[in-house]
């Protein structure tokens, strides 16, 4: 009889041992599965066009998407944020670095020693464009192929480099010039908030000063729900929205939505509407070149959702 409890224990051991397999595979089945949706994230951007697509980081989309609002704010032709992207992307890949051949720094590797500024005005990348711009536009770049109009402002010793990069240049410029509606979808985790609004503001009216100066682009703050139009704010949505009006220029618009889409990496936007269609962080099926149908609120209106607490 002093073996009978070790007996029963034994009995019994089969059936926990058994029961902790299937809560272990049980448990791991649920991470994998809810976790996935994040294993997925690439935590790019991806534009479309040209019958293909192209993604970038976000910090290439955040700097293509200042470059080309430069352009759209000069009142330049997409054509010529085609080419600044494609020579920024082949002289930094889009990276706004502190380094390079000789004294050559910034996005688009200009050297102090040839007359583009002191290092500190290239680095700063509004400055950077405009100095670009500033010479790009006393060529006939419009009539020039992409990579001569960019080897005539860089002077570049390897001449024919830029090429490579027209094809994505140009379906990334279609998108933030306005020219292919909503374009851009980002891939991102979830943001980390809150995220206030005002700093978006802030850059919004640093990269478009002249048209915030001249009227043409108004921005204010708004209660998200009112802003919505419907009541309902996406996930992880904060209780302002930054309201861009672009007075009725629809191409405009569109470049102002793509330029707040990728802004998302930084800015923490959640989602952007216009014209009743919408780009929804949370989404991770939305494919480049077709944001889908989101009415409510004010078509005429780009609604920028940032992340709240």
């Amino acid at each position: 009889m002093a073996n009978a409890p070790r007996s029963r224990w034994r009995h019994l051991l089969v059936p926990l041992v058994l029961l902790a397999a299937i809560l272990f595979v049980a448990g791991g089945t649920y991470v994998a599965l809810t976790g996935f949706d994040a294993a997925r994230r690439t935590g790019e951007c991806t534009a479309a066009g040209l019958g293909t697509t192209h993604s970038y980081t976000t910090e290439r989309t955040a700097n293509a998407a200042l470059i080309s609002a430069v352009a759209v704010d000069r009142g330049l032709p997409p054509r010529a944020a085609s080419i600044a992207l494609a020579t920024a992307y082949q002289e930094s890949k889009l990276q706004n670095i502190d380094y390079g051949d000789r004294d050559s720094v910034g996005l688009f590797q200009q050297r102090p020693s040839q007359d583009w500024g002191t290092a500190e005005q290239i680095m700063d990348p509004v400055y950077a464009s405009n100095a670009f711009y500033d010479v790009l536009v006393t060529l006939d770049y419009e009539s020039m192929e992409v990579n001569d109009a960019a080897q005539k402002v860089q002077r570049s010793g390897y001449p024919e480099a830029y090429a490579d990069h027209e094809t994505e240049g140009r379906i990334f410029a279609s998108a933030l010039t306005g020219q292919s509606g909503g374009n851009l979808v980002c891939d991102l985790e979830p943001a980390s908030g809150p995220v206030n609004p005002q700093d978006l503001q802030a850059v919004l009216e640093r990269q478009f000063s002249r048209s915030i100066g001249a009227g043409t682009i108004t921005s204010s703050l708004s209660g998200t729900g009112a802003a919505l139009g419907d009541g309902t704010a996406p996930e992880g949505a904060g209780a302002t929205a930054l309201v861009i009006d672009p007075h009725g220029d629809t191409a405009r618009g569109w470049a102002l939505a793509n330029w707040a889409a990728a802004q998302a990496g930084d800015g923490g936007v959640v989602q952007v509407r216009y014209q009743g269609q919408a780009w929804t962080r949370s989404d991770s099926e939305q494919t480049a070149g077709a944001w889908p149908e989101a009415p409510g609120g004010d078509p005429g209106v780009i609604v920028v959702v940032v992340a709240g607490g």
